[in-house]
């Protein structure tokens, strides 16, 4: 039994998906930061926290990005959940807000099906 097969690789499709998933993967971000603060789980007091969040995209030719908060005092309140928030203003502030979208998570299917909205908008129709 023999089996013939042909391919035919079409560069420029390829360079267009490649674009749409950096594409995707920067608006993901960004559709996670703004998840995170509607979401209302930063701890807040003059709201100088939940403002300094932005997307870094440095690492986004090799696949990833990341969410900084930039505050001297944000690694303390994100890796000590056991504190008293206060809630008046964010009432569902708390520690260790990213974890709901890592893998396990109760967000995490929130990221795929997000990226993979923004990868058939971005893609061109290639992608359906």
């Amino acid at each position: 039994m023999n089996i013939k097969v042909k391919l035919k690789l079409y560069p420029d499709k390829i360079k267009g998906l490649e674009k749409a998933c950096k594409i995707s993967l920067e608006q993901t971000g960004n559709a996670v930061l703004s998840d995170i603060k509607t979401s209302q789980v930063v701890p807040k007091d003059t709201s100088t926290l939940e403002n300094s969040g932005f997307v870094d995209t440095t690492g986004i030719s090799s696949g990833y990005l990341r969410i900084i908060f930039d505050t001297p005092y944000a690694r303390r309140l994100y890796w000590h959940p056991e504190y008293n928030f206060r809630h008046d203003k964010n009432p569902n502030a708390q520690g260790l807000w990213m974890q709901m979208y890592e893998q396990g998570g109760e967000k995490e299917e929130y990221m795929k099906n997000v990226f993979t909205m923004f990868l058939k908008r971005n893609s061109g129709g290639i992608i359906k």
